[in-house]
């Protein structure tokens, strides 16, 4: 594996958050994207086009805290506790599936391995234990984009 990063929900308050993290850890956001911005963002209702899709913070050199906003219309899936993945970036896609397979093996697949819009391969799962994972392999790394 490459790394490991934690994944954390939030149900509006995305971007209030991660400004009070930064106020803490210092730094500089890597990523700051709203659903405004991707594809069909601008079918969203204004509300939703406004929350954060993805955001990311470096706070030590091996650790970066991301998260996102639900959609207004996932509300109810939001729970405190519940409200976290674990992201492991993999070293290859041979890796990733296995992780996934391995993870998800008696849990819940909640988005199987696939290609995404940004670019990685990626899913996620609940293991048997409930405990929310995020796998992700990136055939570009940051200094080759």
């Amino acid at each position: 594996m490459v790394n490991t990063d934690i994944y954390l929900h939030f149900n509006g308050q995305c971007e209030q958050a991660f400004e009070f993290y930064r106020s803490i850890f210092g730094g500089e956001f890597i990523t700051r994207q709203r659903y405004g911005d991707m594809a069909g963002g601008d079918k969203m209702n204004a509300a939703d086009q406004d929350r954060i899709i993805h955001v990311s913070l470096s706070i030590t050199p091996a650790t970066t805290l991301m998260g996102s906003d639900l959609p207004s219309g996932d509300d109810h899936n939001f729970t405190l506790g519940s409200n976290f993945h674990i992201c492991l970036q993999a070293e290859t896609e041979k890796e990733a599936d296995k992780l996934f397979q391995l993870l998800s093996k008696d849990g819940k697949v909640e988005m199987p391995m696939s290609k995404t819009f940004w670019g990685a391969y990626f899913g996620m799962a609940a293991d048997q234990f409930g405990v929310h994972w995020m796998i992700s392999y990136n055939s570009v790394k940051p200094n080759q984009a």
